[in-house]
């Protein structure tokens, strides 16, 4: 099983533990993950990281597709895979439609379209076979639509890019994860407890099989992201994971749409979720995270004493026996418990 660590998006200053980032590679970890919201980008601190690292990937978890074009996202990764002698993996999202119509004022569309079209183009400008044309529901190339002048052309990639770049998509609904099973090369799970891995085997047997030919499990990557807080207290490890569950379980979406909600159900936690979202949609937060089973976080993340992460662990070491899991993406800001889990993995 290969590790990875999940920096996020900066706060309101910019900064980048590179000592912490060296001190992961001399550990064996693969892979680093920059993220983006509506502050600092994923791109810029991926290229920054790759100049300074040798060994290590660096991949974006993720960048929001809506706010690049298929063509923009496809030159980016080039040019940081050359630069870097291969090191960059392209992780894509939708990102939610507050963000997308509120802060980058394009629509939000159909995302699982969105997915396809977008990953199928990337794989074509990456091929070179022949100059770029695509016509879909969210994208054509070249494009005819309102305001067209008429004189867009087909164009092929000035830049030869011999490196292989993997692209990833973060995806749980089933359709979701079926488009990604047909046309990426892994997914993220935001979550995901490693004895229920099934809930992804169906959409994942259906993209397979759209993609034709002989796709399996051995070529498409199942990196979840689990949170680690190593302490003697396992109650007080899991609050700030708390917030976070309830924050995605209570308040992503509207009450009838939304997708992590829907997921916790499909995890077994069905009256759990129903009311962590009514509390959080009443405004009662505290409530709402409260309301998060101790159970459900558990079987997600690592939480507790360096024995009992080391015991947890052993669950994420069958499940990628089993070819479920491929890579665990840890968000952890503890030195020690990195080493620990390194320790017990690699």
């Amino acid at each position: 099983m290969k590790l990875g660590i999940l920096l996020g998006y900066s706060g309101r200053k910019m900064s980048i533990p590179m000592e912490a980032v060296r001190q992961a590679e001399n550990l064996g970890y693969e892979s680093i993950w920059t993220a983006e919201a509506y502050g600092s980008d994923a791109v810029t601190p991926a290229a920054w990281i790759l100049a300074q690292t040798t060994r290590m990937k660096v991949g974006t978890a993720i960048m929001q597709m809506p706010a690049r074009t298929p063509a923009m996202t496809a030159m980016t990764a080039m040019s940081l895979a050359e630069l870097s002698g291969g090191r960059f993996i392209c992780g894509l999202g939708a990102s939610g439609p507050q963000v997308v119509e509120g802060w980058h004022g394009v629509p939000y569309g159909e995302p699982v379209t969105r997915l396809k079209e977008y990953i199928q183009i990337m794989k074509q400008i990456f091929a070179r076979t022949a100059p770029a044309t695509f016509s879909g529901s969210e994208y054509q190339l070249p494009y005819a639509g309102p305001g067209a002048t008429g004189l867009g052309k087909p164009l092929k990639s000035i830049l030869h890019c011999e490196e292989n770049i993997p692209i990833y998509a973060a995806t749980i609904t089933p359709r979701g994860v079926e488009a990604a099973a047909e046309v990426a090369d892994g997914f993220f799970p935001v979550w995901m407890a490693p004895e229920q891995s099934h809930v992804f085997d169906e959409p994942i047997r259906k993209g397979f099989a759209s993609a034709g030919g002989d796709k399996d499990l051995s070529q498409f990557d199942i990196s979840p992201f689990v949170t680690v807080v190593m302490g003697d207290d396992v109650a007080q490890c899991m609050m700030p994971i708390r917030g976070q569950m309830a924050l995605y379980i209570g308040g992503m979406g509207a009450r009838d749409k939304n997708f992590y909600n829907d997921y916790a159900r499909r995890l077994g936690f069905g009256d759990a979720a129903t009311v962590i979202q009514d509390l959080y949609l009443e405004g009662r937060k505290d409530e709402a995270m409260a309301a998060v089973p101790a159970e459900l976080i558990d079987a997600c993340h690592l939480v507790g004493p360096a024995d009992r992460i080391r015991d947890r662990l052993q669950r994420w070491q069958a499940a990628s026996k089993q070819g479920h899991v491929s890579s665990m993406l840890l968000g952890c800001q503890q030195p020690e418990a990195l080493q620990l889990i390194a320790e017990t993995v690699l």
